[in-house]
């Protein structure tokens, strides 16, 4: 992709601080994370990517209708490094966004159509056996998979059995894959994005609680409102297809995904998304008595690494160059309830892992 087909991106300036982060000190010299230099180049990209925020969600919107809070946490994770598992019943469009993103930003994008008899290295990749003919030397060639692409769609990841669900792990934890001996490394920015059907069981295997906690967030994705669903009828049944504009670079989001970790988070936003986390585990002395009776192993360490992650990633996609408690309590359903395992008492009283993580938001105050 050229340069010129980019859509240019008008950083907000320091000079502007009310538009960058009202609560950024009105000096440089009054902020205690590192050099001034470091922290006015942090805030002018604050500012530009506050401003690519609303131009990916106006291009996303171009053919996506609807599901705002979805589009807002799959760009959280986006940015925060973090892949997602997106759950849903077919027919919502989980596939389209994911491609439609890819397109926004001008990423690769592969499909991976899990199945039962899909092997590992339908996934990752395999090695031949080639014949030079000039020398008449035979050597093995790597053939990449699907998976060495900057975002991949893992469809019904649940319908593939935990021997190829595991060919996603190395990915995801190290970027890269190891066949035949060598490691390759995968493209960067590199996400994982997945997708389970809640209510067709039936010949699906269940994802390892290990690698469930890889996923940063678990997205329900709802269905729309009926508005929307006609709006959606309208659009899909037409011969329109509307143009995507480019709004940033691989290269562009690489840099603006490290800016998310120099993000200051005061100790106690730190010290809520611990708690949250900590409460979740039913042998905690702060956990509540809904939790000991409900939840039979709650959150481990990553799921408070993650919400802090997560904060930091909508903060600047606000505009903003600071951690609220309100960014982790507005993240921390996706992030907390794919990590729950009930009881056997709780699943027979129909309870859900969100529910529970929306009653603790209420227990737990900061």
């Amino acid at each position: 992709m050229k340069s010129s087909e980019i859509t240019p991106i008008t950083p907000i300036r320091q000079e502007q601080p009310t538009e960058v982060n009202p609560v950024v000190p009105a000096s440089v010299d009054d902020v205690p994370t590192g050099p001034a230099a470091q922290v006015k180049n942090d805030l002018e990209a604050v500012g530009e990517l506050a401003e690519a925020h609303k131009q990916i969600v106006t291009e996303i919107e171009k053919r996506i209708i609807g599901q705002k809070k979805v589009v807002d946490q799959l760009l959280v994770a986006l940015f925060a490094r973090g892949h997602t598992l997106f759950v849903g019943v077919p027919g919502l469009a989980k596939t389209l966004l994911i491609s439609t993103l890819a397109e926004t930003l001008n990423l690769s994008f592969q499909r991976i159509q899990f199945t039962p008899d899909l092997m590992p290295a339908d996934i990752t990749g395999t090695e031949v056996l080639e014949e030079d003919h000039t020398t008449g030397r035979r050597i093995f060639r790597f053939i990449k998979g699907p998976v060495f692409a900057n975002l991949v769609l893992a469809d019904e990841i649940n319908r593939t059995p935990p021997k190829t669900q595991a060919a996603l792990l190395q990915s995801m934890q190290e970027f890269r894959v190891t066949a035949g001996g060598a490691t390759h490394e995968l493209p960067l920015p590199f996400l994982v994005f997945a997708t389970q059907n809640p209510i067709e069981q039936e010949g699906t295997y269940p994802l390892p609680e290990a690698q469930l906690d890889r996923f940063m967030f678990q997205v329900d994705v709802e269905y729309p409102t009926e508005a929307e669903e006609e709006e959606i009828v309208r659009q899909q049944t037409s011969d329109h297809r509307p143009e995507l504009a480019r709004v940033l670079s691989p290269q562009r989001i690489l840099q603006l995904q490290e800016l998310v970790r120099r993000v200051p988070a005061a100790d106690h936003v730190v010290k809520y998304a611990v708690a949250l986390a900590r409460a979740t585990r039913p042998t905690s002395p702060n956990a509540p008595a809904f939790i000991r009776d409900a939840i039979s192993w709650g959150a481990g360490p990553r799921a408070s690494q993650f919400l802090i992650l997560a904060a930091k990633a909508r903060a600047i996609l606000d505009g903003r160059f600071a951690v609220s408690i309100e960014d982790v309590s507005a993240l921390a359903r996706p992030t907390l309830q794919h990590r729950l395992i009930l009881n056997y008492r709780a699943e027979a009283e129909g309870q859900r892992a969100g529910e529970i993580v929306d009653r603790l938001l209420q227990t737990i105050t900061p």
